[in-house]
Formats: structure tokens, C-alpha cells, sequence
């Protein structure tokens, strides 16, 4: 049992340091400028058009509900009138960023693990080594640098229909102006509360590109091991993302407040 303990954890040190050559050496093609646009185009918008229904959906969603939460909570104090900055504060700093890249994650990376992960299993990234194509540039890079691109945009789509959405409750539920609400919301949204969020939408992309891309190249056993590479890419680009936001959230309140 211990022996085998220490194989399985040998076996988890190797695959990390192999992520992390494999994300070096994709960044080294990108600085060395060997990126196929029209590629990266096809791919930003397959991604995005797999991801932006749901996250449509689910921002609008969250902006509602929170309004709703919060009328309900604000009200006891007599402090309803602040709904609108605790609908806007939420989505800018921490809902909105994570809520996309977890959805991101679970369509979009999903496909980019199935997709690599077959033309593996099938041989047919050896097959661009043979023609003299490196698999990286050819196949690995537009994924990776669309999925840099499009999540931040997907953030963007996100916070807008999420504020409407409090807006809407606010309007329809609690009653207020919409000129109020909306100038609660301007008037909430600070410097540091929108670039933060921007700075962890960099950090889980680069995570779910990375991790997404680097469990389908690597994907081994068939039809059943693309489904199970598949489903551990997106396991651990969940657990990445909530533990990053963690640490990046610490950062941000102790450098900014």
C-alpha cells in the first residue's frame, strides 16, 4: 500500500512538472510570434458561441436573485435603497468572474479537452509531427490564445446582464426609480472593483486554457479515455479556479483594500 501510495504520487510531481513545460512551451510560441489567426478567430468564436447562451442565462439569473436576497435583507435595516451597490459590488468583484469561468470551463474547455483528445487517440497530432507541423502551434495555441480572449468578454456580457437583471427586480419588486438605480450603480463602481475582477478573468483563463488543453493533448486509452481526461479537466479547472480566486482575492483586498 505504501508503495504504491508513493508510485500514484511520483506519478502527480511528473504530471505537474509536464504541465508546466508544456504551458512554457507555449508561451515561448506565442513571444516568438508563430500564432495562426484565422485559426484563433474560428476558435474564439466556436467558444464563444458554445458559452454565451448559458452564461446569458446564468448572469441574468444572479443579478436577479441577488437583488431579491438582498430587498430582503436591506429592508430590516431600512436600507434598501443600497441594493443596487450590493448587486453591482458582487458581480464586478467576485460573481460575475467566476460564475464564467466556471461555465467557461464546463462548455467550452470541455470541448477543447474532447477535441485534442481525440485527434490524439485517433493519431492525428502525431500525424502533424510527420508532415513537419509542430502540434503545438498547429493545434494548442489558437485554443489557448481564444480562450485568453474570449472569457474576457464573456465577463464583460456577463456583469451588464447581471446588473440588469437587479435593475429589473429593483424596479418591477422593490419599486425604486430606475434613474435612482442606475445612478446607485455609477455611483458604487470604483476604479480598483472593476479592474479587479479583470485581473482574476486573466488568471482563469490562462488556468482553463492551460488545463483544458493540456489534459486533451495528453489524453491516453481510447473513446473511454477521452471521456475521462474530459471530465478531469474540468474537475480541476473548477478546483483552480476557486482556489485562485482565494488567494487572488486576498491579494487584491490587502494591496488595494
Amino acid at each position: 500500500m505504501v508503495l504504491r501510495l508513493f508510485k500514484k504520487i511520483l506519478k502527480f510531481m511528473h504530471s505537474i512538472g509536464e504541465a508546466i513545460y508544456f504551458l512554457r512551451d507555449i508561451i515561448s510560441l506565442i513571444f516568438r510570434g508563430r500564432i495562426r489567426w484565422n485559426d484563433v478567430l474560428d476558435q474564439m468564436y466556436e467558444q464563444g458561441v458554445q458559452s454565451i447562451v448559458i452564461v446569458m442565462l446564468t448572469s441574468f439569473a444572479t443579478g436577479a436573485v441577488l437583488a431579491l436576497q438582498g430587498f430582503t435583507t436591506l429592508q430590516r435595516f431600512g436600507a434598501k435603497e443600497f441594493v443596487a451597490r450590493l448587486v453591482v459590488l458582487s458581480l464586478l468583484r467576485e460573481m460575475s468572474p467566476v460564475f464564467t469561468a466556471l461555465v467557461f470551463s464546463g462548455k467550452a474547455g470541455a470541448g477543447i479537452t474532447a477535441e485534442l483528445g481525440t485527434m490524439n487517440t485517433q493519431e492525428q497530432i502525431q500525424a502533424t509531427r510527420v508532415m513537419g507541423v509542430d502540434p503545438l502551434e498547429f493545434l494548442v495555441v489558437p485554443r489557448f490564445l481564444a480562450c485568453m480572449l474570449v472569457l474576457p468578454a464573456l465577463v464583460i456580457i456577463s456583469e451588464f446582464l447581471g446588473i440588469f437583471g437587479g435593475y429589473m427586480i429593483a424596479v418591477s419588486q422593490g419599486h425604486q426609480p430606475g434613474v435612482f438605480y442606475i445612478h446607485q450603480t455609477m455611483e458604487a463602481v470604483g476604479y480598483v472593483d472593476f479592474f479587479s475582477g479583470f485581473i482574476k478573468v486573466f488568471f482563469f483563463s490562462l488556468i482553463v486554457g492551460w488545463l483544458c488543453c493540456y489534459q486533451g493533448f495528453f489524453t491516453q486509452g481510447g473513446a473511454t479515455g477521452v471521456g475521462r481526461f474530459t471530465t478531469k479537466a474540468v474537475a480541476f479547472s473548477y478546483i483552480a479556479v476557486i482556489l485562485s480566486d482565494a488567494v487572488l482575492t486576498k491579494v487584491i483586498l490587502t494591496i488595494w483594500g
